[in-house]
């Protein structure tokens, strides 16, 4: 690791951020590293009792136009900029009296945060985009070989401990990984003001549009790498993990036991998981490659999951297990003396299922936090070659009194109760999907066939497997059926309720084989294709 040979004597903080900051100024105060400051940042610090110089002081000149220029001068960038192994900029810098600025600690106003309120004005919007905290990142980056440019709280620590161990100076390696982080910084915030202002349909209409009301010209994408995984999809694949920062879903879920998690546990574990939150009561959600092979709903995780997993326990062997409530320790035992699984999400755990988890080694534990926090990533991306298709969130749900009955017979409430429960299943199924529920737990479903009548066939098969009575089951169907034979297909089961969409030409033929066999069917109007 080299070393850089010059102290820092002088630092520039600016944060909006103030998170431990009075701490690491406190660590570069007693280092005698003279420390200047801007607006509440310098009033915070004071107040502290750590002597601050005011910018203003530094440049002879006020801060003004209600703080839009205090760090935009030549005394400041002067500071940061100049080459201290040139001699032409040294004696330049001397000439104008501009003193040397060796570290600047800055994170910019919050202009995401500021966006993300319903109803911003379109002023206030504008105010928080920041013009000199980025143009000081962007100076002390370009200038790593002499300026230390700190971006983020979470490099406190560490940076006070090595100007500690080192006299004042910092590696330049350090400082060349500080200046990738700024550049990044600077980076994700235009790119995040740009995408924003592409929601302002033009200068005579300022309302800020929702992101799922228009698609931007340009994409600008922003997500921060977690880590590398060991492969991809298959070993020969590549990949990492990035998060969006939002705390929300399982690229920010909190992993507190097991293996590291592999490229097709987490897109597993994200099925689940989006599936279980659907559920306001305790409920149990099983996935393996992709697929939901048991859901249920319960008046404890405990039955939940005992139901979940006998609608198809070989499927649910090695596979990844979804709680929207706490683990409690009998459930984690039965989960441990029943069956082999991949991953285990919960908002949380106790003390006890820790307990009887922590043993089993290979066994990936994930908290995922509040699940009624919305998931604010509102579209969705998938590469193709050559570019992305861009979509919103499939956030469609349906509720009883928007059903259309359109047979002879309606369903019971009972039955009305599992067919949407049904179809909050279907959504997070394959398509061609057919899932086969009786009290509120799945008894059969069928995943990713080209035929509806096969995927039918194939939750009959896992129903009969698995020794369950499909007898007055409900059946949810993610897409219209195309022709009557599905119809008959999932009548030959015993199935009395089905929900689909509807809006086949052939919704007439289909409508009539359901009244000849008895059974009630519900119209949604809305389609849950997933691919």
């Amino acid at each position: 690791m080299s070393t850089s040979t010059s102290r820092i004597q002088r630092a520039i903080l600016s944060v909006t951020d103030k998170t431990g900051l009075v701490h690491f100024a406190r660590q570069l105060s007693a280092l005698g590293i003279e420390l200047i400051s801007t607006g509440g940042t310098a009033k915070l610090l004071r107040d502290s009792g750590i002597v601050v110089k005011d910018i203003s002081e530094l440049t002879g000149f006020p801060e003004m136009l209600d703080g839009r220029v205090k760090t935009l001068h030549p005394k400041v960038h002067g500071g940061i900029l100049h080459r201290r192994e040139n001699p032409a900029h040294t004696a330049a810098v001397a000439e104008h009296g501009i003193l040397p600025i060796d570290m600047v600690v800055v994170n910019l106003y919050a202009f995401e945060k500021t966006a993300s309120k319903p109803g911003v004005a379109f002023e206030e919007l504008i105010e928080n985009i920041d013009i000199g905290g980025p143009s000081m990142i962007r100076s002390a980056a370009k200038n790593f070989h002499d300026v230390a440019v700190v971006t983020s709280p979470a490099d406190y620590a560490a940076i006070a401990e090595e100007l500690a161990q080192s006299e004042g100076k910092l590696s330049l390696d350090r400082k060349w990984r500080l200046a990738q982080k700024a550049f990044a910084t600077t980076a994700a915030y235009d790119s995040a003001i740009a995408s924003t202002l592409d929601r302002v349909p033009d200068v005579h209409n300022v309302r800020l549009q929702a992101e799922e009301e228009s698609f931007p010209q340009t994409l600008r994408l922003s997500f921060q790498k977690i880590h590398d995984l060991r492969y991809g999809e298959n070993p020969h694949q590549k990949a990492a993990m990035y998060s969006d920062g939002s705390g929300v879903g399982v690229a920010n879920a909190r992993q507190i036991q097991g293996k590291e998690l592999s490229y097709n546990n987490i897109v597993d574990s994200d099925t689940a998981l989006e599936c279980v939150r659907q559920f306001d009561s305790a409920a149990c959600v099983i996935v393996k490659h992709a697929n939901p092979c048991g859901v249920a709903r319960a008046d404890t995780i405990a039955e939940a999951y005992a139901h979940a997993y006998r609608t198809d326990p070989t499927s649910a062997y090695g596979g990844i297990i979804a709680f929207n409530r706490e683990l409690d320790a009998d459930t984690a035992h039965t989960i441990v003396d029943q069956q082999f699984v991949e991953v285990i999400l919960a908002p949380g755990l106790s003390h006890e299922a820790q307990a009887v988890l922590a043993p089993k080694d290979n066994v990936r534990v994930l908290v995922v936090g509040d699940l009624s926090l919305p998931v604010t990533q509102l579209l969705e991306y998938k590469s193709v070659a050559g570019g992305l298709l861009v979509q919103t969130r499939d956030n469609g749900v349906v509720r009883a009194q928007e059903l259309r009955a359109v047979t002879r017979r309606v369903p019971t409430l009972a039955e009305l109760d599992d067919l949407i429960f049904a179809w909050r299943v279907a959504k997070y199924v394959k398509s061609n999907a057919i899932v086969c529920v009786k009290d509120r737990a799945t008894v059969g479903i069928g995943a990713g066939q080209m035929s509806r009548v096969v995927s039918s066939k194939i939750a009959a098969l896992k129903a009969k497997d698995a020794g369950l009575d499909m007898q007055s089951a409900s059946v949810a169907s993610d897409a219209f059926f195309p022709f009557r034979d599905g119809l008959d297909t999932v009548a030959e089961l015993g199935i009395k309720s089905v929900i689909q969409p509807g809006g086949s030409k052939r919704d007439a033929e289909v409508i009539a084989a359901a009244d000849e066999h008895g059974i009630a069917m519900v119209f949604t109007g809305q389609r849950h294709f997933r691919h």
